[in-house]
């Protein structure tokens, strides 16, 4: 039985946060009979607004692993300065843990997007003489370079591109969401069996045995018509702009309706847009809770998704609702122009181009035309995909 400790300051479990890939992971290494710790900070932004993190204890067993918080600073969003500091807190606490916790683990992984963190899973790592994992679920800081616009030459980028070089050099494996990653990887240096791609997920008996959406909340969508949907974050990168542009040069067709399903800054930023289009087809329904996006898919026709048009994702995309969409059994409409596209992969619906919203529309009109019996293919490819390559238990 191996002893691994999961490091990622933002990891929350589905009753708190998006409890995503470190829950999931977690639970399956424990029914493989491993003991698991997760380590995550107390307070971040991708917890649920309506959750107090002081009222939630500091240590808890959550379906057989152990779930350890750490005070940060606190910080209301994601791009809130603040955040910086909760980062360096965060990253001060961990070599502490040894005089918290009382099991020596084996291995601890280090989970990204921001790296500074990993300086303090090292010094854990050499005072336990463990294994040391590091895991790349968003490329820092080459992101926030090529989406946010920083300067290669800023100091403070400059420093995580110290760190991101380290961590290649010092980690015993190195683990990706991202396929293509260590394209990345290897140009700066690392030796590329080091190097393992593990996906982003589905838990099958949460995806089999989902809970309804309440009363409320269904009320809000509309009764009748061709229904796509987007579920996730309302942030910059998915391009969510252009998903309500498109629904502008929709309006000619009343049996489609657009639904935006989720929480984040952008909301209103987005709501703006659409009453300044004068827009009747856009509907924002606000978050469900995770084990219930099966049955709201159920609910809908299609999914979207899409991306800025960036070279970024020459590396690959990770979203978390790609596997909850691929397992829907609903056909994908994905605005992407970058590799490793999983809807092209398993034919699994229609790629258009990035950031076009001319583009999204014609293919929302490609796929409200499609024959039921060509959506319904699609949508079985989808699941098939999501069963065979996307199962956290695999």
């Amino acid at each position: 039985m191996a002893k691994l400790w999961i490091i990622y300051p933002e990891s929350s479990t589905p009753e708190t946060g998006i409890g995503g890939r470190h829950h999931y992971l977690a639970k399956e290494l424990v029914n493989l009979g491993h003991n698991v710790t997760v380590i995550a900070a107390r307070s971040h932004h991708l917890l649920r607004e309506d959750i107090d993190p002081f009222a939630l204890p500091a240590e808890e067993m959550i379906e057989g692993y152990k779930f350890v918080r750490i005070d940060v600073p606190r910080y209301t969003h994601a791009h809130d300065k603040r955040r910086i500091l909760a980062w360096f807190g965060f990253a001060a606490k961990l070599p502490g843990l040894r005089r918290r916790l009382p099991d020596t683990p084996d291995t601890i992984l280090y989970s990204s997007p921001h790296p500074i963190g990993f300086l303090g899973a090292e010094r854990l790592a050499k005072a336990f003489g463990a294994r040391l994992v590091f895991e790349v679920r968003d490329i820092w800081p080459l992101t926030l370079i090529e989406i946010g616009r920083y300067s290669r030459h800023n100091p403070f980028i400059q420093f995580m591109n110290w760190i991101e070089g380290r961590a290649y050099a010092k980690a015993d494996r190195v683990v990706s969401n991202l396929e293509r990653a260590v394209e990345h990887m290897t140009s700066r240096g690392m030796d590329r069996r080091k190097f393992a791609w593990i996906p982003n997920g589905i838990s099958l008996p949460e995806v089999e045995n989902p809970e309804p959406v309440e009363e409320a909340f269904e009320a809000q969508i509309p009764s009748h018509g061709f229904l796509i949907v987007y579920i996730g974050s309302l942030g910059a990168a998915n391009a969510l702009e252009k998903f309500i542009e498109a629904a502008a040069k929709l309006q000619d067709m009343a049996d489609i309706h657009v639904l935006v399903v989720g929480q984040g800054r952008a909301r209103s930023e987005l709501e703006r847009r659409r009453d300044d289009l004068g827009l009747t087809n856009v509907h924002f329904l606000g978050p469900v809770a995770k084990r219930q996006v099966q049955s709201l898919l159920a609910l809908c026709d299609a999914c979207y998704i899409g991306w800025r048009d960036s070279s970024l994702y020459r590396w690959g995309i990770a979203a978390n609702k790609l596997p909850e969409y691929l397992y829907s059994g609903k056909p994908i409409l994905h605005s992407f122009g970058g590799e490793g596209d999983p809807v092209e992969r398993f034919d699994t619906g229609l790629t258009v181009l990035p950031e076009n919203s001319q583009a999204i529309a014609e293919g929302v009109r490609r796929l409200y035309a499609m024959p039921e019996d060509e959506r319904r293919a699609m949508g079985e490819n989808g699941r098939k995909a999501a069963t065979e390559h996307y199962d956290y238990a695999k």
